[in-house]
Parts: structure tokens; sequence; C-alpha cells
């Protein structure tokens, strides 16, 4: 899908204009070029991280993971997005987002791998001028040369811009030198490329360089010992003078911040996308199980409980992916409709990339919990064995952990959703205060009943995300109006408000998947689907109302108070959903496929 899409909606307006199912991309829709690109990733894992898992998570011979990383440069995969006259593939956004789903199954390794084509090559590529590009493009592209990303400082994490290392121009006027400890950097312990964030003398803000390790001046300390991620390279790095010729400053003077923040949506987004291999691994992994295990004389996967909790995975699982590559290709298309105006590529792709900021971090927090809550199910589903070391299930568990944390915190993210579309709308970019003063003029108002064509397929589920829009403006409205400044510092609130936007998201992209699904196959060929649907929806309404009631409570009194919550009780009334009976369906499905089927 190389195409702009004329009628998609600009980042944020999700929740104040309906989306239609034609004007979104669904995973079914991929090419036979990019499913060829998936099952090559698939075939990499499954020759050279499978067999050697255990190897790779003991760190015992350090020539290992190396090797691996070289193999899958030789394969093409570090070069998706390297456009092809620098030796990479050129390949689309939501082309890379399909392979660092695939990736995800791969482990620590796929940390490794989104350390490098992510964080360590992007920079350069987006930033770079062209003879950096010219001269380190080709060899990241080919693993020739291994990257890494050192922001993160031990007083700097989530307030990145007070970083402390420094860097000092020498009196010749012709290098740099770097002096500043950074920790936790991905790759480090073989990298050859630092792309290092200092600051220059007294400058408020960062600036970014490329640094070689043939430089000098760099040390680290051993392996960081890890709950998780264990085959992973994790070290702290020092710089003491480390010398960087001037030419090697990535971007402008103290335009380091802007481009860590605009590398880091990417991030985001890749995330995503980037816990989908594993959650399906994880799904299939405890069908299976399940399947085997026998107590009481029969399969466990016959009982009630088990099915919920397997049905449950799919279903999570499923949204996942809805939401990942809805807004991934909302991203290309953007890059595209850009590109097709005259703007400079790279420049587009950064540009459509910050139009879908908050979709982005809605997809990092989103796809890093469901893959928090299906590994600690399939443990579950596991039992004992689900704790033993030489069960799958150990290691998953283990490795997820991490993902509530990069790439942001997921709290970060959550007030950082909520303030960005604020921004946008006091800036004009999104009209979301007249709606939200129509959603509270309607609060006073007689409420109108219209009568729903239930023969439209999916009518209910599209009347109740309307309303649950109407949420989102009611609260989000009357916060912004009552705290105003002073909301940032309200992050209870912000976070409740987060929880709202990001359950509309995820239910509205399952919703849009199915319907379009159902136009291409036919409704009757789509039963698991609007079953899944179904279930997640009724469980949004269900957290959307409790997020919803507490941020009305820590704000209001009163009057002022018992209206919101009569106009809660109005935006959240749904159909009462069987779903008991839809999870049933769906485990049983997918136990007769032996496997997660979408």
């Amino acid at each position: 899908m190389e195409t702009a899409i004329a009628n998609s909606l600009n980042g944020g307006e999700f929740l104040i204009k309906e989306s239609k199912a034609q004007d979104v991309f669904i995973p079914e829709e991929f090419t036979e070029e990019q499913r060829m690109m998936a099952q090559a990733c698939q075939d990499f894992i499954d020759t050279e991280i499978t067999p050697n898992i255990e190897e790779i998570d003991s760190m015992k011979n350090p020539d290992l993971v190396p090797a691996i990383f070289k193999k899958a440069g030789e394969l093409g995969l570090l070069g998706i997005s390297v456009p092809e006259q620098y030796g990479g593939m050129g390949m689309s956004f939501n082309t890379s987002m399909l392979i660092a789903d695939i990736i995800g199954a791969a482990g620590s390794f796929s940390t490794t791998y989104g350390a490098h084509t992510g964080i360590g090559t992007l920079p350069i590529l987006y930033y770079g001028s062209e003879e950096q590009k010219a001269k380190y493009l080709p060899k990241l592209a080919t693993g020739e040369w291994a990257a890494c990303y050192c922001l993160t400082e031990p007083d700097a994490g989530s307030d990145a811009n007070s970083g402390k290392t420094k860097a000092t121009l020498t009196e010749d006027g012709k290098h740099y030198l770097i002096n500043g400890q950074k920790m936790w950097i991905s790759n480090a312990g073989f990298a050859d490329i630092f792309i290092v964030f200092a600051k220059i003398e007294d400058d408020k803000n960062l600036t970014a360089f490329i640094v070689e390790k043939s430089f000098g001046g760099i040390t680290m300390n051993e392996e960081e010992k890890k709950m998780g991620i264990k085959g992973s390279s994790t070290r702290q790095v020092f710089f003491n003078d480390c010398k960087v010729p001037v030419e090697n400053m990535l971007s402008d003077r103290q335009n380091g911040f802007k481009i860590a923040v605009n590398i880091l949506n990417i991030g985001r987004v890749k995330l995503g996308a980037g816990v989908l291999g594993g959650v399906r691994t994880v799904t299939s992994l405890a069908i299976q199980y399940s399947t085997e295990r026998k107590q009481f004389g029969v399969s466990i996967n016959t009982f009630g409980a088990v099915k919920s909790k397997l049905a449950e995975m799919a279903t999570r699982t499923f949204v996942a992916e809805s939401l990942c590559y809805r807004a991934g290709q909302d991203i290309e298309d953007r890059i595209a409709e850009l590109a097709s105006q005259g703007m400079d590529e790279n420049q587009a792709k950064l540009k459509g990339v910050e139009e879908f900021a908050l979709e982005c971090a809605i997809a990092k927090v989103h796809g890093s919990e469901v893959l928090d809550y299906v590994v600690d199910q399939g443990v579950q589903v596991y039992g004992g064995m689900g704790y033993s070391a030489d069960a799958p299930m150990e290691r998953a568990y283990r490795d997820a952990r991490i993902a509530r944390i990069y790439e942001g915190t997921n709290e970060i993210n959550r007030m950082l959703m909520v303030g960005m579309l604020l921004k946008r709308a006091m800036k004009g970019e999104i009209n979301l205060f007249e709606p939200a003063m129509a959603v509270s003029q309607e609060l006073t108002s007689v409420p109108s009943f219209t009568s729903i064509d239930n023969s439209e397929f999916l009518a209910q589920e599209k009347d109740v995300l309307k309303n649950l829009k109407k949420v989102f403006l009611m609260v989000g409205g009357k916060a912004a109006m009552a705290l105003q400044d002073k909301i940032e510092d309200e992050q209870e609130v912000m976070m409740n408000l987060a929880d709202v936007m990001i359950e509309i998201y995820a239910a509205e992209s399952a919703v849009l998947r199915t319907e379009k699904l159902a136009s291409i196959k036919g409704e009757e060929a789509v039963a698991q689907q609007m079953a899944m649907t179904q279930v997640y929806l009724s469980e949004a309404v269900d957290k959307i109302t409790a997020a919803a009631k507490e941020a009305i409570a820590s704000f209001t009194t009163g009057d002022e108070q018992k209206v919101m919550l009569m106009g809660l009780k109005r935006y959240t009334k749904a159909p009462l959903v069987n779903t008991k009976v839809l999870r049933r369906q769906i485990a049983d499905h997918m136990i007769a496929q032996g496997k997660y089927p979408y």
C-alpha cells in the first residue's frame, strides 16, 4: 500500500471524526512481496535464533550475537528502511513495521535488531548530511558496522534534555571533545557507531554527534545483569576526551533534543508492532500446551476458565495488530502525500511520523501492555511448568517487562498523549474544543433518541464508539477548562484521559478491521473477528467508564459533578454482550486450528 489515501484523518482526529473502514489498512492487505519479506525474516528466526536461544541468553560466547547480526545484514533485514542508493532495500514504513512484528518473536535479539535499525540508524538517515549518509548508511545497512544510541544518563532518563555530557570545541576548531557517562546503552558491547547526545558549552538543548568507536576515548563497564533480554548487550559507556571531528555533528547545534523526540516517535510505533510476533507465539504455545496437558482425564483447554484466558489473549493480540498497522499505514500515506507535494523524502518521513505522534504513543503503550498480559496468562495456562526455566514462558515473561519502560515509560507516554493533543488544539491544528463545547451543551439538553439500523453490519458497535468519543470530549474538555495550565501537574487525570483515548483508538481499530475484512470476504467469513471485536469493545466500555469516573471525581464537585456523571452514564450505555459465549467460540476456533490463526 504505497499510495496516499485522500480521506485519511490527521493525527488525533479519530477522537472527533468518524473513521471509514475503506480508509484504514488492515494486515490482511499486505502484498505478496511484503509477505515474502516476512517469511524470510521468520526463516531467519527459525534457523539462527530459535536453535541458539539458550546460548544467546547465556552470553558465554561474545561472538555469537555479532555473528547472527551480520547474517541478518546479509539477508537485507538490517536495511529495510535504508534507501537502495545507500545499500538498503528502501521499503515502505509499514513494511518495516511488519519486519519489526516478525522479529518480535526473536527474544532478546529483537532488542539488538531494533536498537540498530531504529535509534542507531535512523538519526543518520533522517538528519545526516549527504556525506554522512554516504559514509555510514551502507555499512549499517549490511551489518558491517553495528550502531547504538547514547541518550540516557544516570540522572537523565525521562527528562532526557537534562543530560550532563559535554562537548567542547578544541582550540583549532576541528574537533569536539566529548566527556560524560551514558547508561542502558543497547548494542554498546559490539557497536562501531555511537549516536551521542551532548551539550556544547552552556547550551540549553542537546546536540547530536556520530561517534566512531575508533575515535578513542570510549570505555565501558561490564555487561549489565538484567531481568530479561539477557542476550542483548547493555552497558554503561564513558566518554573521556573522545575526539570527534566537527563534521560529525548530526544536523544543527542544539537540534539533538528534537532528533531524540522524533526518533523516539518512530521507536514507539515500531515497538507497538514489535510485540506482535511475541504475543502471537506465546498465544500459540499456550493453545498447544493446553491441548497436550491433561487433568481429570481431559485436556485443560476443555475447561471454561482456560478457554477464557486463551480467547482474551487472542482478542488483545487481534486488537493490537489492528491498531498498529492502522497507525503505520496512516504514517506511510502521509509520507507519500507530503513527498508528492515536493517535500524532501526524509523530511516527509519525519513530518509523517510527527503528524501521528499521538497514535505512535498509543501503539507503544497498548502493545507493551498487551504483551505483559499475554505472557502473564501464558505462564498461568502452563501452571507450574510455566514457572520452570525449561519451559518457554519463563523467558517470555522476563523479556516482556522491559517494553513498558523503554522508548519512554508508559506513564510518560500517557501524559505525552494528552499534552500533545491539547497543544495541537491550542495551536488550531485540531478542532477539539468546538466538539467538546457541543458535548457540554448536549449534557444540559433533553436527550434525543435516534434508532439504529441494526441491519447494518456493526451498526451498534459504531454507535457505542461514537458515544465513547463524547466521553473523552466531555471529560477532557471540562478538565482542560477547569485545570487550564495546571493540568500537567494533575498527572493522574492525564493518565485517566490517556486511558480513555487508548481504548477508543484500540476498539475502533478492531471495528474498522472487521468491517473492512467483511467487505472483502463477506460477513459470514469474519465470525471470529466479529466475536473478538465485540468482546474487546465490551471491555473498553468498562475501562473507559472507570477511568472517566475517576477523573470526574478528582476535579468536579456538586451539581457539576452530578451532571457529568449523568452524561457518563448516558454515553457509556451499551448492549449487554455475552462475553462468556463469545470467548468460548473464539477459543474453540483457535484450539481447532492449533495456533493463533489471524
